[in-house]
């Protein structure tokens, strides 16, 4: 549970490579990511890590299939069809392959923004209110998948969340005020 101004999206860029720290260190599988020089940074952020957001950042000329497999294509690797046939099914959206976001529903776009994150098999997967913008149904799927991505694909998923309901499926809570752990 968090409050607003609390430097929580900062801690989940810092996690993940997105924002340099000034101070202190961030150790991922044992290494601390700050010595990374900005390729390497580059790599593990494309390799290592999913990002989620509340507002889904699709790519409004891109459809389903293709907003999904981005982060392949700028890492120039090859989509596994049968991964992707996997996931696509996985997020109830086989029907919804070649749809453009803007033809999409809410938690229909937030799914593709999932499926972007979990494509590369990440080691993480962040999420910065994911479900912030959906009606109860649609954050409630959210959750199940992300439970799902954590259990079955063994990804360690870091969610901020304002909602309670959503933290207590977590296996830790800690929570966050004025930038400090309370």
């Amino acid at each position: 549970m968090v409050h607003h101004g609390s430097g929580k999206s900062t801690l989940l860029h810092l996690i993940g490579g997105v924002d340099r720290s000034t101070s202190g260190k961030v150790f991922i599988d044992g290494k601390d990511i700050y010595n990374f020089s900005d390729d390497e940074l580059a790599v593990f952020r494309r390799r290592q890590v999913g990002l989620i957001y509340q507002f889904y950042n699709l790519i409004p000329i891109l459809n389903v299939e293709e907003n999904i497999t981005l982060p392949l294509k700028l890492d120039n690797r090859k989509v596994d069809a049968e991964k992707l046939d996997e996931l696509i099914k996985l997020l109830g959206l086989e029907d919804r392959r070649k749809h453009l976001p803007n033809e999409l529903s809410g938690g229909q776009q937030q799914r593709t923004s999932i499926g972007r994150a979990m494509i590369t098999n990440p080691s993480i997967i962040l999420a910065d209110e994911p479900t912030g913008n959906l009606d109860s149904k649609s954050s409630e799927e959210i959750v199940k998948l992300l439970e799902k991505s954590n259990k079955e694909y063994k990804q360690t998923i870091i969610m901020i969340t304002h909602n309670m309901e959503i933290a207590k499926i977590a296996d830790r809570i800690i929570k966050l005020e004025d930038g400090k752990i309370v």
